[in-house]
């Protein structure tokens, strides 16, 4: 059977710490690895976070999980949608990823990747704004939107261009291969590798790398804002090349 589980949080905080949303004209964007395994986390975290699992789940796992599960989907959705992976929930896939400079090499089941829990980036962020806050032009927690969540942050027309992108970890390749009609669509609805951006120049962009590297999470500068008459966002990665406009 399934349940549903929801939750309300409340939180506090001074005015004067809250950081306002000014992303300008050559900043550049670090990127903050959503896989990985993190000095704070006991396992291998696939990256996909909390959202688009509706539509992974049908892109991953095959027809068997409908029949056997018929309470996990909408019955009023298209039979062309329904499950129409190639997996079943206990198929293991190889991971390989970093820690300590060591690559290491991991058999992990479908289901385990499909329900990786949401990294929090909390302790690298209270790190950083230790020093840098005031450098910093935008914090953009790429869900609700994947890649394209910035467009909703943006008050004058500025073009976005992420064109150093991370490798897509293991759980994207596989989506992105069941769905090759639709690549556009998965920047607007995962994180595609990377789900925290920081917006600022170029010398501190290089020492919040350095923090990074320090909790085990991989960063890297993965694009600029360049001055544009639309607000808009322009993908350069290993799937293709794809703009969105807001």
């Amino acid at each position: 059977e399934t349940i549903i589980v929801d939750s309300t949080m409340a939180a506090q905080i001074q005015k004067k710490k809250i950081l306002p949303i000014d992303i300008q004209e050559n900043d550049v964007i670090v990127g903050f690895s959503s896989s990985g395994k993190s000095i704070y986390e006991t396992e291998y975290n696939s990256g996909i976070g909390s959202n688009g699992l509706t539509m992974a789940r049908h892109e991953l796992f095959n027809k068997l999980v409908a029949e056997k599960y018929p309470e996990s989907y909408d019955t009023n959705l298209n039979e062309e949608v329904i499950y129409t992976g190639r997996y079943f929930v206990t198929d293991t896939i190889e991971i390989k990823y970093n820690v300590n400079n060591q690559t290491l090499k991991e058999n992990v089941p479908i289901g385990k990747l499909a329900l990786s829990p949401t990294r929090t980036y909390a302790p690298l962020l209270m790190e950083i704004l230790k020093t840098y806050s005031k450098e910093i032009h935008g914090i953009i927690h790429c869900t609700g939107g994947g890649q394209t969540k910035v467009l909703h942050f943006l008050d004058k027309p500025l073009r976005i261009v992420k064109n150093n992108l991370f490798g897509l970890p293991k759980i994207f390749q596989i989506i992105a291969e069941q769905n090759k009609n639709n690549l556009k669509e998965l920047y607007k609805v995962f994180n595609m590798g990377h789900r925290l951006e920081i917006y600022t120049n170029e010398s501190v962009a290089l020492k919040m790398i350095e923090i990074s590297n320090q909790f085990g999470i991989e960063a890297q500068i993965i694009g600029r804002v360049e001055k544009s008459n639309n607000t808009e966002v322009f993908i350069q990665s290993e799937l293709g090349e794809f703009l969105y406009l807001k």
